[in-house]
């Protein structure tokens, strides 16, 4: 009778309570991901992280997990620390602490994995790990609220967009002003 109740509690309950937090941290994460994937991608593009790039695709696949874990593991308890300084009225050093912690982890950790990911999949563990991770994923980004908010993140992003293509003018205006003025000078 309590083995019952105590699967009746962790699947009315407990799952849902989980699912949920789950949601709004990958939802986080997903927001975050899209707003940084242009700065990474340029990043990516520099000629130290390609340099990086190459040495890491030399590596084998056991210290190519270590690369991709432990920053893993050092950066994501960071993240509920930050949540925990904007809880407790330092709204500033916890949104540094965030963006920070996202930033690095979207440049670095995010880019390992697609760089080392046909090492790594062939670690049985991570494999199961990877497949069991995507599964859920799929599962979650399948929700009514997972997708209503990819839907207010579509309609955010086309709604500044003629604001970014205005900045990205002005950019482009004073590096060419400055161009001009550096050959003159």
């Amino acid at each position: 009778m309590t083995r019952r109740l105590g699967a009746l509690l962790r699947r009315l309950v407990l799952r849902p309570l989980l699912s949920a937090a789950a949601l709004l941290y990958f939802l986080i994460d997903a927001v975050a991901l899209e707003a940084l994937r242009p700065l990474a991608a340029w990043i990516g593009r520099q000629r130290f992280a390609e340099r990086l790039a190459a040495r890491v695709r030399r590596l084998g696949r056991y210290p190519t997990l270590a690369l991709f874990v432990i920053p893993l593991v050092v950066l994501e308890p960071l993240k509920p620390v930050g949540l925990y300084l904007m809880g407790t009225g330092h709204p500033v050093q916890g949104a540094l602490l965030l963006g920070t912690v996202e930033l690095v982890k979207v440049t670095l950790v995010e880019r390992l994995f697609h760089i080392g990911k046909d090492k790594l999949l062939t670690i049985p563990a991570f494999a199961w790990c990877y497949v069991r991770v995507v599964r859920w994923l799929a599962w979650l980004t399948a929700l009514p609220p997972w997708q209503a908010a990819k839907r207010a993140v579509g309609r955010m992003r086309t709604a500044i967009r003629p604001a970014l293509a205005l900045i990205r003018g002005w950019a482009r205006s004073l590096r060419s002003h400055l161009r001009t003025v550096l050959k003159k000078g």
